[in-house]
């Protein structure tokens, strides 16, 4: 370990330390050591199997049927995936009441799966585990999507009202969900350290939350492997791997 990374993680401690409320904020990079593919890498599987605008998922049955055809490759390349030591890091600073929430552009329930409460989980890109109804809101098991998928080669409708069933996540084109927003902007203006791990910052209006934070006092640390368009603004920017630093860094986080 190289000796600008141990004073990196030494300021690190110190902030979480001295800090009030904690704002956690995480993207791809945390889930990667748990094996599950991130967006950008030039061979990930996501360019191979990319998910279907949520305008052409609604207008075309073909469209639905290609949609859940990839998300069940993609569903079967990381099943068994489980927390990695970042998601038990931050699952330990829910536990112990320093952060009141964690505000995630990911979609893999692995922040649930680490033991932090679904209420505590603000999915700004809803979630791949399950499936809802687009009319009704009826929520249903991807086990049923699948074996009905599968069985007939249709794409599944609501039993309740018939209307088009999709996975809970938020498709390119869908409104972002306006509870989940309210939610992580009240988090955003509550915090005095907001704690960025593993995102790019690149995809808005998420990647706003940070510099929010910044300029409503907070003070603001990057954890990602590659730069982002924060880093300048950044009380703190450590580009190295999240599971070791975190699980250094955060009591209970091993």
């Amino acid at each position: 370990m190289t000796d600008p990374l141990v004073k990196s993680m030494a300021l690190l401690r110190e902030l979480i330390d001295e800090a009030a409320v904690v704002a956690g904020f995480t993207g791809a990079g945390i889930s990667t050591e748990s094996g599950v593919p991130d967006f950008r890498s030039p061979d990930s599987p996501w360019m191979k199997n990319k998910p279907i605008p949520f305008d052409l998922y609604l207008k075309s049955e073909e469209a639905r049927k290609e949609a859940w055809r990839r998300k069940f490759i993609m569903d079967d390349l990381y099943r068994g995936a489980r927390p990695s030591r970042g998601h038990k890091a931050f699952a330990s600073l829910v536990e112990s009441g320093r952060m009141p929430g964690i505000i995630t552009q990911n979609i893999d329930g692995l922040h649930q799966a680490s033991g932090v409460p679904e209420t505590q989980v603000i999915e700004l890109h809803g979630n791949g585990t399950y499936a809802t109804c687009l009319s009704c809101g009826r929520r249903y098991d991807l086990g049923w999507v699948r074996s009905r998928f599968e069985a007939s080669g249709e794409a599944p409708v609501c039993e309740t009202c018939g209307g088009i069933v999709k996975s809970a996540t938020v498709s390119f084109g869908q409104a972002m969900p306006e509870s989940a927003m309210r939610k992580a902007l009240k988090l955003t203006l509550a915090c005095d350290l907001f704690l960025t791990v593993g995102s790019s910052l690149v995809v808005h209006p998420a990647a706003s939350l940070p510099a929010m934070a910044k300029e409503n006092g907070a003070k603001l640390v990057i954890l990602n492997r590659e730069p982002t368009p924060l880093d300048p603004i950044a009380d703190l920017v450590i580009h190295g791997e999240i599971g070791p630093v975190l699980s250094e860094c955060i009591p209970g986080g091993r």
